[in-house]
C-alpha cells in the first residue's frame, strides 16, 4: 500500500549557498522527523524545511523517511545549477545527472525512444519527470511486472494528493508510453479511465494594462521583450528562440521556426515594436539571438517570465500575469477588434479554429449586445 504521506525536494539557494528545500503537508509525523536532521531550518520565503545541500544529508533524508512518506526528487533533480540557464533539458542530461541513492533511473530504452520519435525537449523533460514517479513509487518491483492494479493505485494517490486532471493525464501518458511505445504492447492499458478535461477560460488584461506593463519594464531590451510577446501573440519558447533572421523589417513579418508541435509559422511585426528593436539591437549588439543571456547563449525563459510579472507588480495590476496572458490578450484584443477568427488561428499556430474559437468566450463583442435584465 502506499503511503499518503509524501515530501518533495528541491534545489534551492539561500544566502548563495547550494540547500536542499524540503516541501510538505502539514503533518505531524513529518515534522518531527525533520527535527532530527542536522541543521535543519525553516524558510519563510520559500515556506519549506532546508538543510545543507550535501550527499550525506541526502543520505539521511532518504534513510529518515524511506518507508513514512514517498519522497519526491524530480523537481530536485531537474533544477541543478547545470540547468538554471535554460530550462529545457534533453534525454542525454537525464543520463548524465547526479542520482540520490537507490533512485530508479529512466530506462535506456525510454529514453532512446523518446529520441528516435524526436519529441521535443519539454515533452522529454515531462515524460521522464513523470514516468521516473511512477517507478519510483515500486523501487523493489521490476517494471515488467507492474500491472494495471498497480497504476490503477498509483493513480489514485496522485488524486488523493489533489493532483489537477491534467497533471494525471500526464501521469497516464508517460506510463503508457513506456509499456505501448517501448515494449511494443499496444492497448495494453487503454481500459485506465482519464480525468476528465477541465475546461479553463483563458485570462485576458485590456490593453490599456498592457500598455501600463510596457511602461513599468526596467529598460529598452526588457520593453522589447514585452512588447513582442503581446504585438506578435508569442509563446514564451518561440520568443527566446527568435534569431536576429527571423526577424523581416520588409514584409513586417516574424518568422517562428519549430514552434510547438514542431511547426513553423508566421505572426506580425509592429511598426512600433520595430522601431525599438533597431534601438534596442544598436544598444546591446545581439549576434545571434535577438535576445542573448550571458556569454551571447539563449535567453532564460524563467527571466522572461520575471521580467513580465516584476512589470505587471510595478504597474499595479492585481491579477498575475505571465507571458502567456499576454498572447491571450494579444488574440482576444484582435477578435475584438474585427479581426477573423481563421486569421487570428494562423497568427497563433494554432491547428484547429476549435481551439481558437475559446476567445470568443472572453471577448467583449460576445456581450455588449446582450441588454443586461437589470438594466
Amino acid at each position: 500500500m502506499i503511503s499518503s504521506k509524501s515530501i518533495t525536494l528541491h534545489h534551492l539557494m539561500i544566502a548563495n549557498k547550494r540547500i536542499i528545500g524540503i516541501q510538505f503537508s502539514p503533518d505531524k509525523l513529518i515534522q518531527d522527523l525533520l527535527k532530527g536532521l542536522p541543521q535543519c531550518k525553516w524558510s519563510t520565503k520559500y515556506r519549506m524545511a532546508y538543510v545543507p545541500n550535501s550527499k550525506t544529508n541526502l543520505n539521511r533524508i532518504y534513510s529518515t523517511f524511506k518507508g513514512v512518506a514517498w519522497i519526491n526528487y524530480n523537481k530536485f533533480l531537474t533544477n541543478r545549477p547545470i540547468n538554471t540557464h535554460n530550462q529545457e533539458v534533453d534525454a542525454n542530461w537525464f543520463r548524465t545527472r547526479e542520482l540520490p541513492p537507490s533512485y530508479r533511473r529512466c530506462p535506456e530504452p525510454y529514453l532512446q525512444r523518446l529520441e528516435l520519435k524526436r519529441y521535443a525537449k519539454n515533452t522529454v523533460k515531462v515524460y521522464v519527470q513523470f514516468f521516473e514517479q511512477f517507478i519510483n513509487r515500486y523501487p523493489e518491483k521490476d517494471l515488467e511486472t507492474l500491472n494495471e492494479s498497480e497504476i490503477r493505485e498509483y493513480l489514485k494517490s496522485l488524486i488523493n494528493r489533489n493532483c489537477s486532471n491534467s497533471y494525471v493525464n500526464q501521469a497516464i501518458n508517460a506510463i503508457k508510453f513506456y509499456y505501448e511505445g517501448v515494449l511494443g504492447m499496444p492497448n495494453r492499458f487503454y481500459e485506465l479511465e482519464r480525468p476528465r478535461k477541465e475546461s479553463h477560460l483563458p485570462k485576458v488584461i485590456s490593453k490599456e494594462e498592457v500598455l501600463r506593463i510596457i511602461d513599468h519594464t526596467n529598460n529598452l531590451k526588457h520593453q522589447c521583450i514585452v512588447q513582442l510577446l503581446y504585438s506578435s501573440g508569442l509563446r514564451r519558447s518561440e520568443l527566446v528562440s527568435l534569431k536576429l533572421e527571423d526577424i523581416d523589417s520588409k514584409r513586417m513579418i516574424i518568422r517562428i521556426k519549430q514552434a510547438k508541435g514542431k511547426k513553423d509559422r508566421i505572426t506580425i511585426l509592429s511598426s512600433n515594436v520595430l522601431e525599438n528593436l533597431r534601438r534596442y539591437y544598436k544598444e546591446w549588439q545581439p549576434t545571434t539571438y535577438l535576445f542573448e543571456g550571458r556569454n551571447k547563449e539563449t535567453y532564460s525563459a524563467v527571466s522572461v517570465l520575471k521580467i513580465v510579472k516584476d512589470a505587471a507588480n510595478r504597474a499595479g495590476i492585481r491579477t498575475t500575469v505571465t507571458p502567456h496572458v499576454l498572447r491571450h490578450s494579444f488574440a482576444t484584443h484582435l477578435l475584438e477588434s474585427g479581426t477573423d477568427l481563421r486569421q487570428i488561428q494562423v497568427l497563433l499556430g494554432h491547428g484547429s479554429t476549435k481551439t481558437t474559437e475559446i476567445y470568443t468566450h472572453v471577448a467583449k463583442h460576445t456581450f455588449t449586445a446582450i441588454k443586461n435584465p437589470l438594466d
